[in-house]
């Protein structure tokens, strides 16, 4: 069913506001996948953030002229499901892991922080960690010195011998 002009006039808007707020975008050709498979995969996608949509691929080039996302316009053609996402790599994440059970969802390419990606480059973006897992690292690095200072100093305190460091303080508080 073909869509009549303001109606493709809404869709290129919803997309280009998509794109407006999005760091990355997935390709990927759909042909094939049942209907039960591509639901499981629109789930995923929007528990994790990503918006996908089977756009017609003029409509998605209008879109994503103008942003970042326009150096993939001349990849766009075939059956295509494009996913959006804010998070750096959660579209790439979730189309790769889809792909990876379901053979028939192969990856085209994509677009991220204003370059364009091929499909090894949607892959390892996949297989970076997600913003949570990157935070709770750093946070670990930080904790790590601290963490080993104070075991150090309780191992130091332990060999004077546990009955001074707490007889200590209170003198301090008493001179205080």
């Amino acid at each position: 069913m073909s869509l009549n002009r303001s109606e493709k006039e809404a869709v290129i808007s919803d997309v280009t506001s998509l794109a407006a707020k999005a760091q990355t975008l997935v390709m990927a050709e759909y042909r094939g996948i049942t209907v039960a498979d591509m639901t499981k995969l629109r789930n995923t996608a929007r528990s994790q953030g990503v918006t996908l949509s089977v756009l017609k691929n003029t409509l998605a080039r209008r879109a994503v002229a103008g942003s970042a996302f326009e150096i993939v316009g001349d990849q766009m053609t075939g059956p295509l499901i494009y996913g959006f996402s804010e998070d750096a790599v959660a579209a790439a994440k979730v189309v790769a892991d889809f792909a990876k059970t379901n053979d028939k969802l192969v990856i085209r390419g994509g677009a991220f922080g204003g370059k364009a990606l091929d499909v090894n480059g949607v892959k390892q973006l996949a297989n970076i960690p997600s913003k949570e897992v990157l935070l709770a690292q750093l946070l670990g690095l930080m904790q790590s010195p601290i963490s080993r200072t104070a075991r150090v100093l309780a191992a130091l305190a332990e060999k004077r011998g546990g009955g001074e460091a707490p007889a200590e303080a209170p003198a301090e508080a008493q001179a205080a």
